[in-house]
């Protein structure tokens, strides 16, 4: 016996196709969603997380600009006690200088040469007074270049030939003269050097 199925099969199977089609599309529609809600979620825990190491680097940021507040306060507060450190350094050593400066003076000055002023201004210093020679004069300038201590680099401003009264007794021809000297201030106190024998004029 043949059997003919006049039911109609090819739409039947259209529409399974169709079917099929429009589930799977759904499920790829629920699946993309899924996978866009899990990477939302998950970038939005990477954020939080991301929020919360800057809100600490802030903090400590800003409690170490605190600190570096602090330490240059400090820094500030450091050169003003070197610079008044400093200051009374200087007062000490320039309490001394014209002791140092007469000694020096005395020291270098050759036999044979009178003083008659000693004007310090600042670093400069300027010598007045009378020699028996020119030979003097130059020994005084040897002497401060050589053994100064205290004084240094010795400028001849003027010397020239007069009378006058080299002591109290004697008179005869002497030579005025006028120089300039620099300040030098010693590390330490210096020991006096020996000056050179006076040369005979």
């Amino acid at each position: 016996m043949i059997l003919i199925n006049l039911l109609p099969h090819r739409e039947a199977r259209r529409l399974a196709r169709r079917r099929n089609f429009f589930l799977g599309v759904a499920l790829s529609a629920v699946a993309g969603l899924g996978v866009a809600a899990a990477g939302l979620s998950g970038l939005t825990q990477l954020t939080f997380v991301q929020e919360e190491r800057n809100a600490y680097l802030q903090t400590e940021i800003s409690r170490l600009d605190g600190q570096i507040k602090d330490i240059a306060s400090l820094r500030a507060e450091i050169d003003a006690l070197k610079a008044r450190l400093q200051s009374i350094e200087d007062l000490q050593t320039d309490r001394n200088v014209p002791v140092h400066l007469l000694n020096e003076v005395a020291r270098l000055s050759p036999e044979g040469l009178q003083l008659k002023s000693l004007v310090q201004t600042g670093a400069d210093v300027v010598l007045t007074g009378v020699a028996q020679s020119n030979e003097r004069v130059s020994e005084l300038l040897r002497n401060v270049s050589m053994n100064g201590q205290w004084l240094e680099r010795p400028e001849l401003i003027e010397v020239k030939s007069s009378l006058a009264d080299v002591s109290a007794r004697e008179r005869g021809r002497v030579y005025e003269f006028s120089l300039r000297l620099k300040v030098k201030r010693p590390t330490v106190d210096p020991v006096p050097k020996k000056p050179a024998g006076p040369t005979s004029s």
